[in-house]
């Protein structure tokens, strides 16, 4: 960001920065909570939550911030910063239950296997991830659209439409997790 700013300072650099919370929705990259927990549920395989599911995550639906970027791109100042959240935040666990919760409104039969379990927290992990974007509220009069129960649940619905989204993706690249010692 500083390196940023003074290009924007020294060359006039037309940058404007943007810093976002988790973002979610289709097509995310399988290895992130909520994609990995769908396929889970889909698959009956468990679900894996760090720690005791109490590390928290602000979420935004990746519409609303695709939204906030074409806000600042088309309204925001020069050489500003913005942060673009949803204040929507969340632990992990509840995160989870939603997404249960949703399933069984599905009618998705889960088996033994598909239930929660703790698994050890990644070295370094952050307990909590949030901002404050009171500024693009304010100064650019953006605010978030989708609320996070009917983002969890087209998410869902775009996850079970596109099951073969899981297969052309490597599970190499996400099965495993990092962190951990070999």
């Amino acid at each position: 960001d500083h390196l940023i700013k003074s290009f924007v300072r020294t060359y006039k650099l037309p940058a404007i920065i943007s810093n976002c919370s988790n973002n979610y929705g289709p097509n995310q990259f399988p290895e992130k909570l909520i994609p990995k927990i769908i396929h889970n549920i889909l698959y009956n395989k468990p679900l894996p939550i760090y720690g005791a599911g109490k590390n928290s995550r602000e979420w935004i639906h990746v519409q609303d911030h695709c939204e906030a970027l074409l806000k600042i791109f088309n309204k925001g100042k020069i050489g500003e910063s913005y942060n673009v959240g949803s204040n929507q935040n969340i632990k992990n666990i509840n995160i989870v239950k939603k997404l249960l919760k949703i399933s069984k409104n599905k009618s998705i039969k889960l088996n033994k296997k598909t239930k929660i379990k703790f698994v050890k927290d990644r070295p370094g992990h952050d307990f909590r991830y949030a901002l404050n974007n009171n500024k693009i509220l304010k100064k650019l009069k953006w605010k978030v659209r989708v609320p996070l129960h009917i983002g969890l649940a087209q998410t869902f619905d775009w996850y079970i439409n596109n099951k073969a989204f899981f297969k052309s993706v490597s599970k190499k690249l996400y099965i495993n997790r990092l962190g951990l010692k070999i």
